[in-house]
């Protein structure tokens, strides 16, 4: 064999001609490649890039913001406006149980005093007072007139003293200028008093 034979028998591709199937087919791979280097999806599907997601998520997070407040906001006014009928509808209530005091006290106001004894119309004012006074207490009122109590700051303003006879007397209330009254729990007025004190 000459030198020509060699070089030509060098030169022919080794083995039975066929590709190695282990070796990646460079077409198949530039396939999947895009210009910029990246992987692409060979279907052709559009991918959503992430910031559009985030717009997404913001839009339905504010939107969803927007309907609870403007739930919380009928739920506070709906609040208020029950709040406001109740307190009327028992302002009425109250009210309707003076109806009949009234009509006793505008009947008094046109009598002809020269027709009526003033016994009479004392007894007629009393009557009146009693209705009144039974209707403040259905409506939770409570008079505070604490003769002969010890003196209560609380409920109590004592106007003057006076001097107590024994020790037991100390500190109690000999007289009540102007009685107290509490509503519901509620002191609407003081009772003015004398308190008595003791001198050793």
């Amino acid at each position: 064999m000459d030198r020509s034979d060699e070089v030509a028998s060098s030169a022919a591709p080794q083995g039975d001609g066929a590709p190695d199937p282990t070796e990646p087919d460079p077409l198949s791979v530039d396939s999947y490649m895009s210009t910029d280097g990246s992987a692409a999806e060979s279907t052709g599907a559009t991918v959503v890039s992430e910031p559009e997601v985030s717009h997404e998520s913001m839009t339905e997070d504010r939107e969803r913001y927007m309907r609870l407040a403007a739930e919380f906001d009928n739920y506070r006014k709906r609040s208020a406006r029950e709040r406001q009928e109740a307190g009327a509808r028992a302002q009425g209530d109250l009210v309707r149980q003076f109806v009949d005091a009234l009509d006793d006290i505008a009947r008094f106001a046109h009598i002809d005093a020269s027709t009526v004894s003033s016994a009479t119309v004392v007894e007629g004012v009393e009557m009146v007072e009693k209705k009144l006074m039974k209707a403040l207490g259905a409506a939770g009122l409570e008079i505070v007139n604490p003769i002969g109590e010890l003196f209560d700051p609380q409920k109590h303003e004592a106007v003057a003293t006076e001097l107590a006879s024994s020790k037991e007397q100390d500190h109690t209330v000999s007289k009540v200028y102007q009685q107290g009254y509490v509503f519901n729990g509620q002191l609407l007025r003081p009772a003015r008093v004398v308190v008595r004190q003791f001198n050793s």
